[in-house]
């Protein structure tokens, strides 16, 4: 098992741990701001591509059942399409990709109330049997995670302040 910090130059760094059949990235960091707020950002998908840098295009309704579509700087010529499996106003969300248990991902999003902030954070656990095959060829998701991170925390603050 390898453990990595992310080098970056936002205030929250990701961790990623890595196994032979799966990788596992996460990220959390303190947002000023109610988790009305952020989970107002993060499940309105029509939304991303105005304040989070690393979507290029979005289709679909964030609602728990339905399919979306989405494009990243990650991998722009990749649409991702992914399954969001359930939410909890203001606390969490999860999407699913791919097929168990050859090879699947599942995002998380979390939100803890904490006075008048929120903890906000994100993992992403892929893997399966296929995925020792394919591990050298998905990139990294540390330089993701942070921006988004960053870009969720800055909009959100920015919301807060004018209310």
């Amino acid at each position: 098992m390898t453990i990595r910090k992310a080098p970056g130059k936002s205030r929250s760094k990701s961790t990623t741990v890595k196994t032979t059949f799966t990788r596992k990235t996460s990220i959390s960091t303190k947002i000023e701001a109610d988790a009305a707020i952020v989970w107002a950002l993060l499940t309105n998908g029509s939304d991303y591509t105005r304040w989070n840098s690393t979507i290029t295009s979005f289709e679909g309704d964030i609602e728990k059942g339905q399919r979306i579509k989405l494009k990243t700087t990650l991998d722009p010529k990749r649409t991702f399409k992914l399954k969001v499996l359930s939410m909890l106003s203001d606390k969490e969300m999860k999407w699913s990709s791919g097929a168990a248990p050859f090879f699947s991902g599942l995002r998380t999003y979390t939100l803890e109330h904490q006075g008048s902030a929120t903890i906000f954070s994100m993992s992403e656990k892929i893997g399966g049997l296929m995925f020792p095959m394919a591990a050298s060829s998905i990139p990294s998701f540390d330089e993701s995670f942070e921006k988004f991170a960053e870009d969720l925390k800055t909009e959100a603050e920015i919301i807060q302040k004018q209310k």
